[in-house]
């Protein structure tokens, strides 16, 4: 079975998306005027990024695995070899913090989580989902995600636009039920909970798998979605700028909008209206999807993973005071780790795929 085109705006928008998430972890908000909100709301992108995995695989898969031609196990080495050389690489450049895990966790915690996080599994147990690289949770979920995926796949192709999406709506109001709970028992006792706020139940809305798993489905069945509109569609490119300028405003209400919601859930059929929009031929995708944009935005994921290694290592070494360029920071270090990660994808991420795949026969 052919292999289903590249969508190249997609990649594009995925360097923005990290980018965001960047700027979310270490940067003011307001240094950047009408975008502000934008960036005060970068944990958005990670919701963004986990329906357009769901999207990506059912995209690329689904047909294959209708058909009976998808093999579990090849799937599931597959993903490992996508996704375990730069999550292994995050591991090793954590020795930066490792000392100050050690004294930040109980004992217990902390070889808990030294043990689960190789194996991808430190998200199931919320107070060390964060351990050692913060980005890192998502890949617990990723990996669960991808476990579930072979059997997801062989859901039956829906034959009309209108009953699929009420079932997507569906998935959506599903999707918005934790966060709804959390809003209504408010758990943790906290007021007005926002990007800053800790608790044990809002750690566990934010950072473990199954609250999230809306968003994956949803993507999948996004991709079911995207097959019965042409790529030419004038209706897509309506659906991308409607998808920008709606979650521009939304984001634009700050507080208003509960955070709780917002972490997750809310935005999922704004980010399904993007992804329809930049999957199809018109000149939004055009835009997103030009060499420069695409030939970064393949590095997204080493940006995400990486960029809280990277920040420690660039300033645990003072390499830029020693270099007397440290007036330049932060927008120095923004460039250089969009730089270091564009050498890990080149000369660490894809080196040991084409390794792996040699070994596992994947």
């Amino acid at each position: 079975m052919r292999r289903p085109a590249r969508l190249h705006a997609l990649t594009g928008l995925r360097f923005f998306a990290a980018i965001n998430i960047l700027l979310f972890h270490f940067s003011n908000p307001q240094w950047f005027g009408f975008l502000a909100p934008v960036i005060n709301a970068g944990y958005a992108p990670v919701s963004y990024f986990i329906m357009l995995s769901g999207f990506v695989l059912a995209y690329n898969h689904a047909p294959k695995a209708r058909a009976g031609q998808l093999n579990k196990v090849r799937f599931w080495k597959s993903r490992l070899i996508r996704i375990y050389p730069i999550y292994f690489l995050s591991l090793l450049l954590s020795w930066q913090v490792l000392s100050e895990a050690y004294k930040a966790y109980t004992h217990q915690m902390f070889w808990l989580g030294m043990v689960l996080t190789p194996l991808l599994l430190q998200g199931w147990v919320p107070s060390i989902a964060t351990f050692l690289n913060t980005p890192a949770w998502t890949m617990s979920a990723e990996a669960f995600f991808y476990f579930i995926f072979p059997w997801m796949a062989k859901w039956k192709e829906p034959e009309r636009m209108a009953p699929h999406i009420a079932k997507m709506a569906g998935v959506w109001a599903l999707g918005m039920i934790p966060g709804t709970l959390y809003i209504a028992f408010n758990p943790d006792g906290i007021a007005h909970p926002d990007r800053w706020s800790y608790g044990p139940w809002l750690q566990a809305l934010k950072f473990t798998p199954l609250p999230h798993l809306a968003s994956f489905v949803f993507g999948v069945m996004l991709a079911s979605l995207d097959q019965m509109i042409e790529r030419a569609h004038r209706l897509r490119f309506l659906l991308g700028v409607f998808g920008f300028g709606a979650i521009f405003s939304l984001l634009s209400l700050g507080s208003a909008i509960p955070f709780a919601l917002a972490h997750d859930g809310l935005l999922m059929p704004l980010f399904g209206c993007i992804v329809l929009g930049l999957a199809g031929e018109n000149p939004l995708s055009r835009l997103l999807g030009a060499r420069p944009l695409v030939f970064v935005g393949e590095a997204s994921y080493c940006l995400y993973l990486l960029h809280f290694n990277f920040w420690n290592l660039i300033h645990g070494s003072h390499v830029l005071n020693r270099l007397g360029l440290a007036r330049f920071d932060p927008w120095l270090s923004y460039v250089l780790l969009v730089a270091l990660s564009v050498l890990a994808l080149h000369f660490v991420e894809k080196p040991a795929q084409r390794q792996l795949r040699k070994w596992m026969g994947a």
